[in-house]
């Protein structure tokens, strides 16, 4: 039977900044952006990760972004990027950076995924970055290691590990954890995250006010943000996953993404008064 992802599992390993902290010592979180039309994911996952603890945090742009992106960002920096080289030198100081949300079904979102798998940065790869690979997931794989986590749906687990998925959810998230070689969140109302060493859990606390355009945009930015602060994968993510459900619990009826990274502080709070 797999575990129930409970906060007593990771509680202790939650970011906690001492008395001698700055911005760089809480971590340093890259999230790339899609172009001029395709901003507002990248802006979710960014402020996500701002609100869950990274003490800085950088969105990454194609040059014709800029003009859309700067007026929308207060605390959030801002860096433009013309080619995969030029985003991995930008990406080369970040402890862990964000690609996917709206980052545009082509093959520079390809290029742009292996660079940063040099980098050495923990890598959440997410929506399209995921798509980009269905008839290559080998390509993917190899630019990964265990301490990146990916981030499907049903709909992109199945591009990515076809036919998996009619062995059970558990079995199947467990599968293609080992396959890529990372943590794999299999998102739904019972989320499933799976590591690659082969730690399972289940998440118990799914909210049907998830089911809005952008939640997963800002899941993954606040798994990016507790990457940044060096939590370990597996445990980032059943944080994150919990958080992000436990959030959208407390707000109720009306949900919209935007309203999730303002949750995020009052989840803490009680999770640091346990």
């Amino acid at each position: 039977m797999t575990p129930v992802n409970d906060s007593s599992n990771w509680l202790q390993s939650l970011p906690r900044p001492g008395a001698e902290a700055h911005k760089h010592v809480r971590g340093r979180l890259g999230v790339v952006s899609g172009g001029p039309l395709s901003t507002g994911a990248a802006r979710l996952s960014a402020r996500a990760g701002l609100r869950i603890g990274a003490g800085l945090v950088k969105v990454f742009c194609p040059p014709d972004a800029v003009g859309v992106l700067a007026p929308a960002l207060e605390a959030v920096m801002l860096a433009s990027f013309s080619s995969a080289d030029q985003l991995a030198s930008l990406a080369q100081p970040m402890d862990a950076v964000v690609i996917g949300p709206a980052a545009g079904l082509t093959e520079a979102t390809a290029a742009n995924v292996a660079a940063l798998g040099r980098t050495g940065a923990a890598l959440v790869i997410d929506a399209d970055a995921l798509t980009l690979f269905k008839d290559r997931p080998s390509d993917l794989f190899a630019c990964l290691d265990r301490d990146d986590v990916l981030t499907p749906h049903e709909g992109e687990f199945e591009r990515l590990f076809p036919g998996l998925l009619a062995q059970g959810r558990d079995v199947a998230a467990t599968e293609a954890a080992a396959r890529a070689g990372a943590v794999v969140v299999l998102k739904g109302f019972e989320t499933v995250v799976a590591a690659p060493d082969g730690r399972r859990v289940v998440n118990g606390n799914g909210s049907p006010w998830l089911a809005t355009a952008g939640s997963g945009d800002v899941l993954a930015g606040m798994i990016g943000g507790l990457l940044a602060q060096h939590m370990d994968s597996f445990d980032a993510a059943c944080a994150a996953v919990w958080m992000h459900s436990d959030a959208a619990n407390r707000f109720g009826p009306g949900l919209i993404a935007e309203d999730l990274p303002e949750l995020i502080p009052a989840v803490l709070v009680d999770l640091y008064g346990r």
